[in-house]
């Protein structure tokens, strides 16, 4: 098939979660054989990338976006006007809809593949035959819980605002594409709550590529304890704060020789004052992670807010890591509390959860080989993206017999 596919950020280097879906979704369709236009925003000198993305794409176009704080205020006034989502607002530039309009009308494309929601205003204006739409996450849920935890501000309260126009503008999408791709069950849910109706939809995890992370061949020996993320994100900052404060104290009181390590792009300045120089040490971004994998005895993913998954986690079981999360930190994995991975929502029973793996390395030796299990059976993308030849297909099939 002829493929337009659409993307809010440049999908090379995959590291990030969006960039991963978006990058091994576009490994399967090369794979398959598709011939895919890729069509992506870009912030910054992306040569390197663009020359990776064209060993898979049969042509690529990077169209240049910034946010400058007037265009932030102007996008947010524009929201009001219109009453949609403000996140939606800001990217929306009269130059990517131009690209578009110019590409179909010469492309003849048998699809259009719309990555993240930010990006379902380009794809429903375009005259081609068929229209998917790859949701990572339900965004009116996600925001909806980050302003639960936000103390009282203008951010708060504009963010109370738009889980609510988010959710009428999911529902209104999900609603009009043809297909509607959703990485997990809970999501898919969500999904449908803001439609008001059933909306058929295929769930597409999510994938990572198991041959790229062989497992780790040992055991780390200590008690070093990692957590990845970006951490400019909120929820990764109000997790890491409250696993420093109120579970590391208690792993410490058991563990004396217990090291906590935060990797992590832009951390704030209060996730900073949390690196004492000895147990906790704030890192920031780093080029590669094997070393930081290699040496962790437990990962850790304090989440307590959030939505879709987390690619950290799929990254740790692929490598063999023995792991504790809360509930919400896992949605959308099916990893199974005590077989994969170790649940926990409480400080205590987080801390005690770290503890029995530290404590037991056989134990925690078996988690990581049913959690890498579960990686190869469920979440490489060779074959976690097998929905799509179904998907693609029928839809084909639905536009040929029209």
């Amino acid at each position: 098939m002829k493929v337009l596919f659409l993307t809010q950020v440049f999908p090379y280097p995959p590291d990030s979660g969006p960039k991963v879906k978006a990058w091994h979704t576009l490994r399967y369709l090369a794979e398959r054989g598709d011939e895919v236009t890729l069509v992506s925003f870009v912030r910054g000198d992306k040569r390197e990338a663009i020359a990776a993305a064209e060993q898979l794409c049969a042509r690529v176009e990077a169209v240049p976006i910034a946010r400058p704080m007037w265009r932030e205020f102007a996008a947010l006034a524009q929201s009001f006007f219109t009453r949609e989502p403000w996140i939606i607002r800001r990217d929306e530039r009269a130059v990517m809809h131009a690209l578009l309009e110019q590409l179909v009308a010469h492309g003849n494309y048998d699809l259009v593949h719309a990555d993240q929601m930010n990006m379902a205003q380009y794809a429903l204006p375009l005259a081609v035959p068929a229209k998917v739409l790859d949701t990572h996450n339900a965004l009116w849920l996600l925001y909806k819980r980050l302003a639960s935890i936000l103390p009282r501000s203008s951010y708060r309260l504009l963010l109370e605002r738009d889980w609510r126009l988010l959710r009428r503008y999911e529902g209104r999408m999900v609603r009009r594409f043809d297909g509607v791709i959703a990485v997990s069950e809970p999501d898919r849910r969500a999904l449908e709550e803001a439609a008001g109706e059933a909306v058929p939809m295929t769930i597409i995890p999510i994938a990572v590529d198991a041959e790229r992370y062989p497992m780790r061949a040992a055991q780390p020996q200590g008690a070093r304890l990692l957590y990845v993320g970006t951490m400019y994100w909120p929820p990764n900052i109000d997790g890491v704060l409250w696993f420093t404060r109120e579970v590391f104290p208690r792993i410490l009181a058991a563990r004396p020789d217990a090291r906590f390590e935060i990797v992590g792009a832009r951390p704030p300045a209060e996730v900073r004052a949390l690196d004492d120089g000895e147990h906790v040490r704030v890192l920031g971004y780093v080029d590669d992670l094997t070393p930081y994998f290699e040496q962790a005895a437990v990962m850790v993913v304090p989440l307590r807010v959030g939505s879709g998954m987390r690619v950290k986690i799929l990254e740790g079981l692929a490598r063999g890591i023995p792991m504790v999360s809360t509930t919400i930190g896992c949605e959308g994995i099916e990893a199974e509390d005590g077989r994969e991975i170790l649940l926990a929502d409480e400080a205590a029973s987080f801390a005690e959860a770290v503890l029995r793996l530290l404590d037991d390395p056989q134990a925690a030796r078996q988690v990581a080989e049913r959690g890498r299990a579960l990686l190869e059976r469920r979440y490489d993308f060779r074959v976690a993206c097998r929905p799509l030849d179904a998907l693609y297909a029928g839809l084909k099939e639905g536009v040929d017999g029209r």
